[in-house]
């Protein structure tokens, strides 16, 4: 209890051997998961936490987090839901209670923390939501949820995906690639200059100046985007902690995973039978759930027992229609729309007399051809790309 998910786990064959920890739960210094709990004093809640390991629970009557309790502490009902030994429910006596709760979201972790109303899910679904979030790709706008459980804005913020201040002070400059701040919001230099001058930058870190470089449109190890936008302005005063720019599926320093979209619960001509929906052409229309996918390829030159490999624009039984896009070294320009198929790097390999055809070998013998010497191995867009 309030160490071990009950929710969180993988479908496949890894359920329950693959466990997340819970919201609060820490591991202590001999390896084992302690979870915090308040101390009740004299039938009062102090919030004096102590962590306690499973065995240490076990000697110990512990209260609900949700029992209504006054501003001194004190219980407002004569009889509370308590845990005891064993893991049994009770209804106990005020001054029976060692421990209470510190949050209801104790009990489960961080991913299935942020499923609303998860009290009346079916243990099976939730599971299934909180394994689905993670599989939520950033897109291109994101959207916070109109309805969420409070753990979104600590979720983005320990995710790292989100830029926080590391100290108080006023923006000085803020631009689509870098945030920089200062105790009193001036630059020593015109914005322009101080900017450009990547040292300047470094090396004004011990009179306060602070300065935010963000990412842009890097690939992360997923194939997905990783985009960071300021969400603060010039001349604006922040504090320390607070977020200066969103990351990937991030709005105002939340997690963001998703849009909030108008959905019906109603059949339409049975193609939405079963798990199948269906969507109006204005959401395809207006990106509501496009996403930046960056795939990364290369291509290796090798030497042969033939001889070497060669990059090339110069491939045989290629029409220029498919070449156009390829610079002259055969590779492809930037900014180029390809499709699967289209060469991305013109390559050929030499290739032996026996892999010739024989109207090739005849043609050879005939006139002396030498660029059936080579095939085609370019590297092409796979298909699905």
């Amino acid at each position: 209890y309030g160490r071990i998910c009950p929710i969180e786990t993988p479908e496949g064959p890894n359920i329950g051997l693959i466990n997340s920890m819970c919201t609060y739960a820490r591991i202590n210094e001999f390896g084992f998961i302690e979870t915090p709990y308040r101390r009740v004093v004299d039938s009062k809640v102090t919030n004096e936490i102590e962590y306690l390991t499973a065995d240490q629970e076990e000697n110990y009557l512990i209260a609900q987090a949700n029992n209504p309790i006054t501003k001194d502490g004190s219980f407002t009902t004569e009889r509370i839901t308590a845990r005891e030994k064993g893991g049994e429910f009770i209804e106990a006596l005020p001054s029976e209670v060692n421990y209470m709760d510190v949050s209801p979201k104790q009990l489960v972790s961080v991913a299935a923390g942020l499923i609303p109303f998860l009290e009346h899910d079916d243990a099976n679904r939730a599971l299934m939501g909180s394994n689905m979030q993670r599989q939520g790709v950033p897109l291109l706008v994101s959207e916070s949820p109109l309805v969420g459980t409070g753990l979104e804005g600590k979720a983005a913020r320990d995710s790292r995906a989100v830029v926080v201040s590391e100290a108080d002070g006023i923006v000085a400059a803020a631009t689509a690639e870098i945030i920089v701040t200062t105790p009193d919001g001036k630059l020593p230099v015109s914005e322009e200059k101080f900017l450009s001058d990547a040292e300047s930058v470094k090396t004004n870190i011990d009179k306060g100046i602070l300065a935010y470089p963000l990412r842009k449109f890097m690939r992360s190890n997923a194939g997905t985007c990783i985009n960071q936008k300021p969400i603060i302005k010039k001349g604006q005063k922040i504090k320390k902690g607070q977020v200066l720019a969103d990351g990937p599926n991030t709005e105002d320093g939340e997690l963001a995973i998703g849009r909030n979209v108008l959905v019906a619960f109603m059949p339409w001509n049975g193609y939405n039978f079963e798990d199948a929906i269906v969507i109006s052409e204005r959401v395809v229309k207006d990106d509501v759930y496009t996403s930046i996918h960056i795939s990364e390829f290369d291509v290796a030159a090798r030497d042969t027992k033939l001889g070497p490999e060669e990059i090339t624009r110069d491939i045989p039984n290629v029409g220029e229609e498919a070449l156009r896009n390829l610079d002259h070294d055969g590779i492809i320009r930037i900014g180029a729309e390809v499709k699967p198929g289209d060469i991305l790097v013109g390559k050929i390999t030499p290739k032996s007399e026996t892999e010739l055809a024989p109207e090739e070998r005849l043609l050879r013998a005939i006139f002396g051809e030498k660029a059936a010497d080579v095939k085609d191995t370019s590297l092409r867009v796979p298909s699905g790309c």
